[in-house]
């Protein structure tokens, strides 16, 4: 590769990551659509061969040998084709050839219909070759010009491009589609309507508002990791989607974090999540001696706390996974207590009997613990409050008590009233006739005191006047 195309081809190949078969195959097209802008005419199927190590290129009218028809054959083919094309028209849907409508094995009339295009009749490619059979290629070799005119550079400048960005996009499909139900990194690049763009390194993730977890905030610029939901192709190229709320996440962060998943150890039986707030995963363990809940926790919890902080602190509950389909709903409600599961296999119901002072806790709060029990073992789950067995009481009214008129009623109420003591002959009320006097004198003692300033002050009185 000394000339400048071929050094041209191997920098878009290195920049673009795409292979060179698929930019030759572009620039083949290109000078294809260049050649037909210029030199070549109506009936002309070109075909361009370009030679990367000398950079010339061939052209070619390429035909395919079909039977003879005559005149009348491809005169009511042309006007059969027409009257299809117009209904089609008028309908507002796409031709549709009759094999796709009545099945393959049948030939549909646009197949046998002879296109002067792509075709050439077997009696006129014998004469550019004797021995042309029908179904052979017919190739004929077109003089190539010295040069082209601005048009035609132009147009096979946009080939290229749409050619080279379709061979990325295929590219980039293939590479990605082999990640589906994978965790990847990604980095945060804007919102957009009802989305959030996810920088993926080669192309950007789509993650829906209804993917996204209510508690985090997104800001442009942050790393986060991602769940790739589905990877598909459109006529703008590979649209992945993306989230941070799917299930799947949960289960994919577990196996990254606890080995024994990847051995085969233990297995997850099935995840329920409320995305931002609590996820329930059951597990089973295929070896003996080992404890499925214990590994998933860790040593004093470090494998369930990397867990809880890798989906953003959200909480996990993991319960062992039970062929007893009683056992295992027992085991999804915990923390809660169960008394006893009833199960009705035709409704797939369960109604599941909790004492009192366990209701609110096997409910859950706005009833988070029963559904998510619900997705977890796939059945209908009814939580039945169990009372606990008291005696029975008689109501109490708000009528008066009836007054007794009976003898006998009276006189057992006389005798539960004490009788009333007699009173002390020494009340300590009554006073002796010496504390009587006593008082008098005292009484009359101050009243005296009380008048002496009386009396003064009147004898004061008279001596001013």
């Amino acid at each position: 590769m000394n000339n400048p195309i071929a050094s041209a081809i191997k920098q878009i190949c290195d920049e673009k990551g795409i292979p060179q078969e698929s930019v030759i195959e572009a620039l083949e097209a290109a000078l294809a659509a260049a050649y037909r802008k210029d030199f070549g005419e109506k009936n002309q199927n070109i075909r361009v061969v370009f030679d990367v190590k000398t950079g010339e290129s061939h052209v070619f009218d390429v035909k395919e040998v079909v039977r003879d028809y005559t005149e009348e054959e491809m005169a009511a083919q042309a006007e059969a084709h027409a009257t299809h094309a117009e209904e089609t028209r008028q309908e507002g849907a796409r031709p549709m050839p009759r094999h796709e409508e009545n099945g393959i094995e049948e030939e549909s009339e646009e197949e046998k219909r002879f296109n002067p295009k792509t075709d050439i009749m077997v009696t006129d490619a014998r004469q550019l070759k004797e021995d042309a059979a029908i179904g052979e290629e017919i190739t004929t070799e077109l003089r190539v010009p010295e040069s082209y005119g601005r048009m035609a550079a132009q147009t096979a400048k946009q080939v290229i491009i749409q050619k080279i960005r379709e061979a990325e996009r295929e590219l980039i499909f293939e590479d990605f589609k082999d990640k589906e139900d994978m965790i990847l990194m990604g980095t945060v690049q804007r919102r957009e309507g009802n989305r959030i763009l996810v920088d993926l390194g080669k192309a950007t993730g789509s993650m829906p508002l209804s993917e996204t977890v209510h508690r985090e905030r997104y800001n442009p610029g942050d790393r986060i990791k991602v769940y790739v939901v589905e990877v598909s192709m459109t006529n703008r190229g590979p649209e992945i989607i993306v989230s941070r709320s799917h299930p799947n996440m949960v289960k994919k962060v577990f196996e990254f974090e606890i080995p024994e998943l990847g051995t085969g150890a233990i297995e997850i039986k099935g995840v329920s999540r409320d995305a931002g707030e609590r996820s329930k995963v059951s597990v089973v363990a295929h070896q003996e001696n080992i404890d499925p809940i214990g590994s998933c926790i860790g040593q004093r919890g470090s494998r369930i706390q990397t867990i809880i902080a890798e989906l953003g602190g959200e909480k996990v509950d993991v319960i062992e996974y039970d062929e007893d389909a009683s056992a295992y709903i027992v085991n999804a409600l915990s923390p809660a207590k169960i008394d006893s599961v009833e199960l009705h296999e035709a409704s797939r119901t369960a109604r599941v009997h909790v004492p009192e002072e366990q209701y609110s806790l096997a409910i859950g709060r706005g009833g988070q613990n029963v559904r998510l029990a619900s997705q977890l073992t796939g059945w209908n789950i009814e939580v039945v409050l169990e009372k606990a067995e008291t005696p029975e009481e008689e109501p109490v009214h708000g009528d008066l008590p009836e007054v007794s008129t009976s003898e006998e009623e009276s006189e057992v109420a006389f005798e539960v009233v004490p009788e009333a003591e007699e009173p002390s002959t020494e009340s300590p009320s009554e006073e002796s006739p010496s504390e009587q006097d006593d008082s008098v004198a005292a009484a009359q003692e101050s009243a005296e005191a009380a008048s002496e300033p009386e009396e003064a002050h009147i004898e004061a009185k008279e001596e001013a006047q």
